[in-house]
């Protein structure tokens, strides 16, 4: 599988943005995906996970309750929809991929060098 994020930008503090990350290929639905996130100078973490199915979800800390992640199997894409955006929330934001693993709190804890699929990364910057 190929993946393509898009839907960057730049959004006031308090704003909101709705990734999308979209998967070539006819076995996404065999990939529990993935959010990741990467700040100047810092390195690249995790933001949020979801199953195959889209029935299980995992979250960072410092995103939980503000971005929801989900998936349309049938339109191969995984999204992000991020509300109420801070200042420290801006980064190149990917989406990352893995049939390897059974659950979204595997991909939360698995080291990222051994990830499966990367896709290319969006820019988010939340301004003052």
């Amino acid at each position: 599988v190929q993946l393509q994020a898009f839907g960057g930008g730049l959004v006031q503090a308090g704003g909101s943005l709705r990734l999308s990350c979209s998967a070539s290929g006819r076995t996404f639905g065999s990939y529990v995906m993935g959010w990741f996130r990467q700040a100047p100078g810092k390195e690249r973490e995790f933001a949020a996970a979801i199953s195959r199915s889209g029935r299980g979800t995992n979250y960072a800390d410092s995103v939980k309750g503000r971005f929801t992640i989900s998936r349309d199997n049938a339109k191969n894409t995984v999204y992000l929809q991020m509300n109420s955006l801070k200042p420290e929330d801006t980064a190149d934001y990917y989406c990352a991929a893995d049939s390897r693993i059974a659950t979204s709190q595997a991909m939360g804890v698995m080291d990222r060098r051994y990830l499966e699929v990367w896709g290319q990364g969006t820019q988010v910057t939340v301004s003052q």
